[in-house]
């Protein structure tokens, strides 16, 4: 299986785990080494450092490679089939970003590992949390 975190997991899993769920934390356990984050979710932290909604102690592009490689966490990429895909799903996600997310795992046949009911919403998604 492969297992995409999407973004607020990927912060948990750095910086909080108490914020992961304890099915959540069993899984990166299990999959460790072998978990992915959509290339997105750098973006998105990046972004929501640029507009003072996150704290990191670190630039984020320094801050994002040194979390991925502590963590054995992969990023896979934005490509055009994805972000194609993240245009055509229904529109239950208002965040392109979490729509590029879906369209990922859609793309690659990963298990997203989120917490957010409008991603458990998508028909043909796996989700675990």
């Amino acid at each position: 299986m492969l297992l995409l975190l999407d973004t607020c997991c990927l912060l948990w899993l750095v910086a909080d785990q108490s914020g992961l769920s304890g099915k959540a934390r069993q899984l990166i356990a299990r999959h460790a080494g072998s978990l992915y984050v959509s290339a997105i979710s750098a973006f998105e932290i990046a972004l929501k450092c640029q507009k003072g909604r996150l704290a990191l102690p670190l630039d984020p592009e320094v801050w994002i490679e040194r979390a991925l490689a502590a963590h054995g966490v992969l990023d896979l990429p934005v490509t055009a089939r994805i972000a194609a895909r993240a245009a055509m799903l229904p529109p239950l996600h208002a965040d392109p970003c979490d729509r590029i997310v879906i369209a990922t795992a859609q793309f690659h046949g990963a298990v997203i590992l989120t917490p957010d009911p409008l991603i458990h919403a998508y028909p043909g998604v796996q989700v675990r949390w």
